[in-house]
């Protein structure tokens, strides 16, 4: 168990960012909402797998929806403590941890107000570790876990419990609901007991981000490349440096969806990169070969400081460097691959881990 603080934020909103994929919401905006509630409510205890015992109840927190609408559409701060407590007075019992539902700029952040408001531990887990777009795109849907109950809210008070027969039509229904709740909402959902978060979630996405994030602003005060050292601790690998020159990005059906096309710069010159994402980056065609697909991740990073460049930001003009990185595990089974290979998301290519 360990204590974190604001002081934290830093690192743990830039390194989310990195494993974010371009989605889960604005780094920057997560981080003060998040460093707001610790500094009225104190730091937040943030345990591990093995500190859960079997019959607590573990919940996930996340903000729904596209994160371009987030750009103009700030969020007060407490519309997740609001489902939260929703969802823990219909239930009728106390939730006893709150995890990420994923690893992004503000979904790893929204969290931690959560568990400062409510005096809640932090479970240094998720059920990405990365960023899908759709709500039924996480681990425990593959150990038969339930979305619903799922407490949602928005910044005017709109309130629902929802329940459903599966997760797919979890994210069908909440996915129109936020929609009609302005394009962002925030959830409680998949509330679980501690031997199934155990089973189901992916450990350590927390101190990940966290020790990404540190190493990223260490290089960059020892002037050395941040680019490295993020891809030292991941694994992963440069696909292509250049400029970015064309974007085309919609807000469509509660997601962002679009392309970004590079020009190549240094090594890649005479070459193009193309990314289509929809929150997140799914695929990277260089040339117009797949390089890198999900549910293997796909970071925009900018060339000089190493900042993660989230899909809703990305601009003409822009040098850049992407990088790959190997997913968890889980993703690269049968199951994994059925939930969020790159088929589901309609690109008929086999998925080649990087």
């Amino acid at each position: 168990m360990q204590r974190i603080g604001p002081e934290r934020m830093d690192d743990l909103a830039l390194g989310a960012a990195v494993l974010g994929t371009g989605g889960g919401g604005d780094p920057h905006i997560g981080k003060l909402t998040a460093i707001a509630a610790m500094r009225q409510h104190g730091p937040v205890e943030m345990i591990e797998m093995s500190d859960l015992k079997d019959d607590d109840l573990v919940v996930s927190a996340a903000m729904m929806g596209a994160p371009t609408v987030m750009l103009e559409k700030l969020p007060r701060g407490d519309e997740i403590v609001g489902a939260f407590e929703g969802l823990q007075t219909y239930l009728g019992k106390k939730i006893t941890a709150v995890t990420p539902i994923e690893a992004g700029g503000l979904n790893s952040t929204t969290p931690f107000i959560v568990a400062a408001v409510l005096g809640l531990p932090l479970l240094d887990a998720d059920g990405m570790g990365r960023a899908f777009p759709e709500l039924q795109m996480v681990s425990p849907t593959m150990h038969g876990i339930s979305a619903t109950p799922m407490a949602i809210g928005d910044e005017k008070g709109n309130s629902a419990i929802l329940n459903t027969c599966d997760n797919p039509w979890t994210e069908r229904i909440a996915r129109t609901m936020t929609i009609q709740m302005g394009g962002v909402a925030f959830i409680a959902i998949y509330s679980m007991t501690g031997a199934q978060a155990r089973q189901s979630l992916i450990a350590g996405s927390v101190s990940l981000s966290i020790r990404l994030g540190a190493a990223i602003r260490a290089a960059r005060r020892e002037k050395r490349d941040p680019i490295a050292a993020l891809l030292g601790i991941t694994g992963g690998r440069r696909l292509f440096s250049g400029k970015i020159m064309d974007v085309q990005r919609r807000t469509e059906r509660g997601f962002a969806r679009g392309e970004a096309v590079f020009r190549g710069l240094g090594e890649d010159e005479g070459h193009t990169l193309v990314i289509r994402f929809q929150n997140e980056n799914l695929i990277a065609l260089r040339d117009d070969e797949p390089v890198a697909t999900v549910p293997d991740l796909i970071t925009v990073l900018d060339a000089e400081s190493g900042e993660p460049i989230t899909t809703e930001s990305l601009r003409f003009g822009f040098r850049v460097v992407v990088v790959g990185m190997p997913c968890a595990p889980a993703w690269r089974t049968a199951a994994g691959l059925a939930l969020v290979g790159p088929k589901v998301f309609g690109y008929d290519v086999e998925f080649r881990p990087l």
